[in-house]
C-alpha cells in the first residue's frame, strides 16, 4: 500500500516533489545537519500522494478546476470569493479512513517518543524553491495535541492550498495550481512560548551583503515576529571574525517586543498574545553565546545548501535548547545581478509629515490612502500609497497596486516581507516605511505625498513638493 506519510528521517532535500521545499528542508537538516550538532524538531510530513488522494476520495478535482476557470486573472476582482468556495470545499470533504489512520499512527510513534503537543505547519510542493519562497501564503497551527485534532490540522493545511494570498501568489509567479499539492508537516512543538523564538538570514536582507549574518528575536512564539506584529531584537554577526573564532557579533538592536505569543488553555484558540513585562521589553532575548551559536549554525547551514539562506529558530524554555524550526533559501538578493545597482536621488525636499525605519531604497510619490483594515482594499487605485497600521500576507493582492507602503507597526524580518508586503526587505519593489510613531493622524486620505526608503536607515513621508529623480 502507498505510504501517505514519511518520518524526518526518511526524507532530504529530493524529496520536494513528496513532501514540499519546508518539510524536504527539514528532513535534511534532520538526516545530515544533526551530526553538525544542529538541533531539529523531531516529526513527520504527508505527502502528496496523500493530498491527491484526499482530493480524488471526495471527488475534487472537476468541481477546483470548474471553479479556477471562472477566476479573473486580470484584476482579481473574484478572488475572495473562488479563495473561499475552494476552501470550503476542502473544509466540508472527508478525510479518507485509510489516510486518516496512517497520520493518527505517525503521531502516536511521536507521542510514544514524550512529544504531544505538535506544529502542524504547510508545505507545497512548488515551495522554497530558489526563486520563490511562497513564505506564509500557507496555515500552520500550533499547540495541537490529540489524534483528531492533528487530523483536523492536517485537513485545514490541505484547505490553506487555496488561501487568497496562496492563489494571487501562483498566479503571478507562473505556477499552475493543479500540479502543486499540500504537504502538512507535524512536528514537536518548542516551547518557545516559555522563551523566545525568532528568524535569521544568511546576508543583510535590505542590502544583501553577504559578509554579515542577521538574527531577528522576540519573546514567546515566533508567529509574531514572521506576522510583523512586534518590533523585534536585531543582532549583526560579522562572518569572517566568526570562522576565525574571533568575537564577531558587530551590532545589536533593542526592539519593543510589546506582546509575548503564548499558548492559551482553549483548544479552540490555541494562542494568545500577552502584554510583555516591561523588564523583558527592555532585556535582550539572546545571550552572546546563544546568538553566536545560531549564527555558527546559520553558517553551517548555508555551506550545506550553498546558497544564502532564510531560517527561523526557537528556543524551548522547558529545556533551554536552541532549535532550528525551517530553513528555505533566501529569495530575493540570491536572486539579483549583484553587479548591477540603482540609485534613487531627491532632488528637493517638502516639509516632512512624518518618518520611520526604511525599508528598501526606492522613492515614490503618490495619493496617501488610510485603511483601517484589509476590507478596504477597494479603494486602493493604481500608484497609492497605502498608509495602515499593519500588514499581513493577505494583503499580497492589495498592495500589488501602491506606489510605496507604511505602517504604524511591523518588522522587517516578517513574512509579509516575503510577499512583497509592506515591511519587505525580501521581495517588495515598492519602498516601505515601517514602524511609524502613528503615521495616520498626520496624513490625510487622497493628499498627495512622498514616500522615501533611502540614504538612511529612515524614511520619511513629504509634502508634495518633492521632485524625483530616475536612477
Amino acid at each position: 500500500m502507498t505510504r501517505y506519510t514519511k518520518r524526518f528521517n526518511e526524507l532530504n532535500i529530493g524529496d520536494v516533489a513528496l513532501v514540499g521545499g519546508k518539510n524536504a528542508s527539514l528532513g535534511e537538516m534532520y538526516t545530515q545537519l544533526s551530526a553538525k550538532g544542529i538541533l531539529v524538531p523531531n516529526g513527520f510530513a504527508t505527502t502528496a500522494i496523500a493530498f491527491w488522494h484526499f482530493i480524488d476520495s471526495n471527488n475534487l478535482r472537476k468541481s477546483l478546476e470548474q471553479l479556477f476557470s471562472r477566476l479573473d486573472k486580470t484584476a482579481f476582482t473574484n478572488l475572495k470569493e473562488v479563495g473561499a468556495i475552494a476552501r470550503n470545499l476542502l473544509y466540508n470533504a472527508k478525510m479518507p479512513p485509510d489516510l486518516e489512520a496512517e497520520i493518527i499512527n505517525a503521531y502516536k510513534e511521536l507521542q510514544a517518543t514524550g512529544i504531544s503537543e505538535v506544529a502542524v505547519r504547510s508545505s507545497a510542493t512548488a515551495e522554497d524553491l530558489p526563486q520563490a519562497s511562497f513564505a506564509g501564503q500557507h496555515e500552520s497551527y500550533l499547540n495541537i495535541r490529540g489524534e483528531a485534532d492533528v487530523v483536523k490540522a492536517v485537513q485545514k493545511c490541505f484547505a490553506s492550498l487555496y488561501t487568497d494570498r496562496a492563489i494571487k501568489y501562483r498566479e503571478d509567479n507562473g505556477f499552475d495550481y493543479t500540479k502543486i499539492a499540500l504537504s502538512a508537516g507535524v512536528q514537536r512543538m518548542v516551547r518557545a512560548d516559555k522563551a523566545c523564538s525568532g528568524v535569521c538570514f544568511t546576508l543583510e536582507p535590505e542590502s544583501g551583503f553577504r559578509n554579515v549574518i542577521h538574527i531577528a528575536g522576540v519573546w514567546g512564539l515566533g508567529e509574531n515576529i514572521v506576522q510583523g506584529t512586534v518590533s523585534p531584537d536585531e543582532f549583526l554577526v560579522f562572518k569572517p571574525s566568526l570562522k576565525a573564532g574571533l568575537k564577531s557579533i558587530i551590532q545589536r538592536r533593542l526592539g519593543e517586543k510589546k506582546l509575548t505569543m503564548i499558548y492559551a488553555e482553549n483548544a479552540a484558540t490555541p494562542t494568545v498574545n500577552i502584554d510583555t513585562p516591561r523588564r523583558l521589553q527592555s532585556s535582550f532575548v539572546l545571550s552572546d553565546e546563544e546568538i553566536t551559536k545560531l549564527a555558527n549554525w546559520a553558517q553551517i547551514i548555508e555551506e550545506h545548501y550553498k546558497t544564502p539562506m532564510d531560517i527561523e529558530w526557537a528556543k524551548d524554555g522547558l529545556t533551554n535548547e536552541l532549535l532550528i524550526v525551517q530553513a528555505r533559501p533566501e529569495t530575493v538578493h540570491s536572486q539579483k545581478d549583484r553587479l548591477h545597482i540603482s540609485e534613487y536621488t531627491l532632488l528637493e525636499k517638502g516639509e516632512e509629515i512624518t518618518k520611520g525605519e526604511a525599508i528598501g531604497s526606492k522613492i515614490a510619490t503618490g495619493i496617501a490612502r488610510i485603511l483601517p483594515s484589509s476590507e478596504y482594499a477597494y479603494k486602493v487605485k493604481q500608484g497609492d500609497i497605502v498608509i495602515t497600521e499593519l500588514t499581513s500576507p493577505d494583503w499580497d493582492p492589495i498592495l500589488k497596486k501602491a506606489a510605496a507602503i507604511i505602517t504604524d507597526r511591523g518588522g522587517r524580518t516578517s513574512h509579509a516581507s516575503r510577499d512583497g508586503c509592506c515591511t519587505s526587505p525580501r521581495s517588495s519593489p515598492a519602498p516601505s516605511n515601517s514602524s511609524q510613531p502613528e503615521a495616520h493622524p498626520e496624513v490625510a486620505t487622497g493628499s498627495t505625498e512622498c514616500s522615501r526608503s533611502s540614504d538612511s536607515d529612515l524614511g520619511g513621508c513629504c509634502a508634495p513638493s518633492d521632485r524625483l529623480s530616475s536612477p
